[in-house]
């Protein structure tokens, strides 16, 4: 360990940041000769969706690449649904039993933030969903968490480590509003100093009635505000928005934006999405549910073997118009089916590295199919 209590790469790396139970069971099948070839997949037998967004799978392929083993999964970016492997492993099981943790810890938990964001994003419609919830996470995972909402569809993050290629969007804090003698000089002083590519956006909420502060920031140059009412003060938040949206047009700030954060779920944004501009999502997206993958031996020296609840065998999904269907991996593909499950690592060599872009393109373009679907 270092400074801080967080865990190093090179120990996740090396199998050391495991369940202690992989360890001592490796140690005992070592010295009785045991390590037969396996097949293990990856499913989820439950969500909290009707349909989660997989991820994570960059990390897994980082991990296990040089282990003596096979890898096949979704791309990163594809829609599941319970029951679905998403990802296999086949090797010999001691060459990887102590990764099982750190596997289905990165799959987890990307995939439930993916599958929050993408949700959020859908139930926006046109508006912009920003990922503002780095601060409820702990720092060491701020990359994770943005690329994460950035594939499920975000259209910025705020944390200043999220990936290369991610864009930041960010405001102002209500102590950076406090640290002036009025709310005016910090919005003036915001106006006049941020650089050029920074929105002119304000926050108005800090000390007075919302649509007052709305109307003296755009009087000092926003180009939208934000409110980020406490959820205890809030009172009828739409009725709220509604006041500023009359207010700032009938002083002549029609093209004033109106940019909603603070403690939003799904269900607010469904409700204000028809009078809100843009949304900034916290905890919402950042401590979304983990998505509960298992990953379970199905095969054992080319023999379906599983444990009571599981289906035994290899599987393959495979998707056509409409419908997908899960099936025995030799058996013979549907017409017109696709298989979803591909080939990533060959003994231990990478053949496909997972991309960030094309997994969030992925996403996107069945956003609006799924709008029809659930």
């Amino acid at each position: 360990m270092g400074r801080f209590e967080i865990v190093g790469e090179d120990a996740i790396r090396d199998g050391r940041c495991t369940d202690i139970y992989f360890q001592r069971v490796v140690d005992v099948m070592e010295k009785d000769g045991v390590n037969p070839h396996v097949t293990m997949e990856v499913t989820a037998a439950g969500l909290p969706d009707p349909w989660g967004v997989f991820c994570g799978l960059d990390d897994v392929v980082r991990l296990l690449e040089g282990v003596p083993v096979d890898v096949d999964a979704m791309p990163e970016g594809s829609i599941f649904s319970k029951n679905e492997p998403v990802l296999r492993v086949s090797g010999r099981y001691r060459d990887f039993a102590v990764y099982e943790t750190a596997i289905l810890g990165f799959l987890c938990h990307a995939s439930g933030v993916a599958s929050a964001a993408a949700h959020m994003k859908l139930a926006a419609r046109d508006r912009p969903v920003f990922s503002f919830g780095s601060r409820r996470q702990h720092p060491a995972i701020a990359a994770m968490i943005e690329r994460a909402a950035w594939i499920g569809g975000v259209d910025a993050a705020s944390n200043t480590c999220a990936p290369e290629g991610i864009p930041l969007a960010g405001t102002m804090p209500h102590a950076f509003v406090m640290c002036y003698p009025r709310p005016e000089d910090a919005w003036q002083a915001f106006a006049r100093e941020a650089g050029p590519e920074v929105p002119r956006i304000m926050l108005c909420d800090t000390l007075s009635d919302e649509k007052v502060e709305a109307v003296r920031a755009a009087a000092c140059g926003a180009t939208a505000v934000r409110l980020d009412t406490p959820r205890s003060r809030r009172g009828d938040m739409r009725a709220i928005v509604e006041e500023v949206r009359w207010e700032l047009d009938v002083h002549g700030y029609p093209d004033v934006k109106i940019f909603l954060s603070g403690g939003l779920s799904r269900e607010d944004v469904v409700a204000y999405r028809d009078v809100a501009d843009a949304f900034g999502i916290g905890g919402a997206i950042a401590n979304a549910p983990v998505i509960d993958f298992a990953m379970d031996i199905v095969d054992i020296e080319g023999r379906p073997y599983a444990k009571r609840g599981k289906r035994s065998g290899v599987k393959q999904v495979y998707e056509m118009p409409g419908r997908r269907v899960t099936l025995p991996l030799g058996a013979p593909a549907p017409e017109g089916g696709v298989p979803l499950l591909v080939p990533c690592i060959r003994q231990g060599a990478v053949v496909a590295r997972p991309n960030m872009d094309d997994a969030r393109e992925r996403v996107l373009s069945r956003l609006s199919g799924l709008a029809r679907e659930v």
